[in-house]
């Protein structure tokens, strides 16, 4: 796994399409369900006219996590849901994830910070779970 200044990255010796339903359900068994589905690629050609490869942002939420966040800042709507991007990169699929307490560093309240790290954490444990058992053997 690899982390940047603002998410975390695994690359999977996948397909794109099994690649995005393998993610949907690690996120799943970390309490996250998918609520927006943009597909980039589809999106670029209909409304540009271009072509560009594979690549989808899936809009993904933990209702108790996002209830935590709201109740102790309304407008951290503006931060959610937690973005998870899947793309295809020379015949192997990318996936990485917002790193939420990169996220709640804008806000600047420090009572968000428990739930920016549980969110990391969960959101570190599916993409890990994914490198593991896509691992060559």
């Amino acid at each position: 796994m690899e982390t940047t200044a603002y998410g975390v990255r695994v690359t999977l010796n996948l397909p794109y399409e099994e690649a995005v339903e393998r993610v949907t359900e690690a996120l799943k068994a970390e309490g996250f369900g998918i609520l927006t589905t943009i597909d980039v690629k589809e999106t670029l050609k209909k409304k540009l006219d271009v072509d560009f490869r594979k690549y989808v942002i899936l809009g993904a939420c933990n209702p108790p996590l996002a209830h935590r966040a709201l109740t102790t800042e309304l407008e951290i709507g503006l931060l959610l849901p937690c973005n998870v991007i899947v793309y295809e990169e020379d015949g192997r699929s990318v996936v990485a994830a917002a790193d939420p307490i990169a996220m709640m560093q804008v806000v600047g309240n420090p009572d968000l910070d428990s739930v920016a790290q549980e969110a990391r954490q969960r959101l570190e444990r599916a993409l890990s779970t994914l490198e593991k058992e896509t691992a060559p053997a």
